[in-house]
């Protein structure tokens, strides 16, 4: 079949389910995934014939879209702030507002290193998923220490996968930080351990499940479907629980110019900002992202 054809079929075969720009760039994305062509490539050879190994493949991937499965998924893998990151059914697919939250603790991390010119910031992200955001935070700044938590064992294989693939030295921690106590995290170990001498850090971030149940309806089927609800939902009379314990675990553990940094619900900013000025931190600054949602917030103790 020539790739003009099979575009056809793919496009009347998708019609139905999704809208013709992203139809298009479904496309486009497997073609450049399974033939190794760019968009000029189909325009000026549009009759190049698929042989019948990869359009077995192709077919198989328009399945998985007819079943309204992430693209990323279908390709294992996605970009996040310039870098690759392996994904699957284990971890949420990185989003670009969580891009605008890295760019914001890069220009912060600067400010800090401003302050004291040698020093080797220490940073922890709790829920990490993927590991897109220490990773990334660890690519920018390659003399921090970089930690992460996770209570899926899933993502946390994904994400030791990706720290090898960006080649970054990353150490992960398989932990329910809603049943921790203190973050004390040693190098090269495997477990959190709960003692009463205090690691500390100079940013701690975190963007945990805070899609509340009554939001469902607000996700589309490809989300709702197929990534991870334990990464995604809270219960609607107590949205802001792991906001509520990792604020309580960085007034401990935080540095004294240590920044706290948090993803969040869109619907409630200001109930966030009230939480940690309720526990006593300062400086709290909520901001919007591209699309003008409250999307993330600072503070510092």
């Amino acid at each position: 079949m020539t790739i003009k054809n099979y575009r056809t079929q793919f496009s009347t075969s998708l019609s139905a389910i999704y809208p013709k720009t992203e139809i298009d760039s479904f496309f486009f994305i497997l073609v450049d995934e399974y033939l190794d062509l760019q968009r000029i490539d189909i325009t000026l050879n549009p009759d190049f014939k698929i042989n019948n190994d990869i359009l077995l493949v192709l077919n198989t991937a328009l399945k998985r879209l007819k079943n309204e499965e992430p693209i990323q998924y279908i390709i294992g893998h996605t970009e996040f702030y310039g870098f690759n990151f392996l994904v699957d059914e284990n971890t949420l697919i990185p989003r670009p507002e969580t891009e605008e939250l890295v760019e914001w603790i890069l220009l912060e991390a600067a400010n800090l290193q401003s302050n004291e010119a040698s020093k080797s910031l220490n940073i922890l992200d709790i829920g990490t998923g993927s590991g897109c955001i220490p990773i990334s935070l660890a690519k920018k700044l390659p003399t921090a220490t970089v930690s992460a938590i996770d209570v899926s064992v899933g993502a946390l294989k994904i994400a030791k996968k990706n720290a090898i693939v960006n080649n970054v030295k990353i150490e992960f921690i398989e932990a329910d930080i809603l049943q921790t106590e203190h973050l004390n995290i040693f190098a090269d170990s495997s477990t959190l351990c709960n003692t009463n001498s205090k690691k500390k850090f100079d940013i701690i971030v975190s963007n945990p499940p805070y899609v509340r149940e009554l939001e469902k309806v607000e996700i589309q089927n490809n989300v709702l479907q197929n990534e991870p609800h334990l990464a995604l939902f809270v219960s609607d009379d107590n949205p802001l629980i792991f906001y509520d314990k990792i604020a309580d675990l960085a007034k401990q553990h935080l540095t004294k110019e240590g920044l706290l940094f948090f993803e969040i619900n869109q619907y409630l900013g200001q109930e966030t900002a009230k939480m940690l000025t309720e526990k006593g931190f300062k400086n709290i600054e909520l901001r919007k992202d591209m699309s003008g949602n409250q999307r993330m917030i600072k503070a510092s103790i």
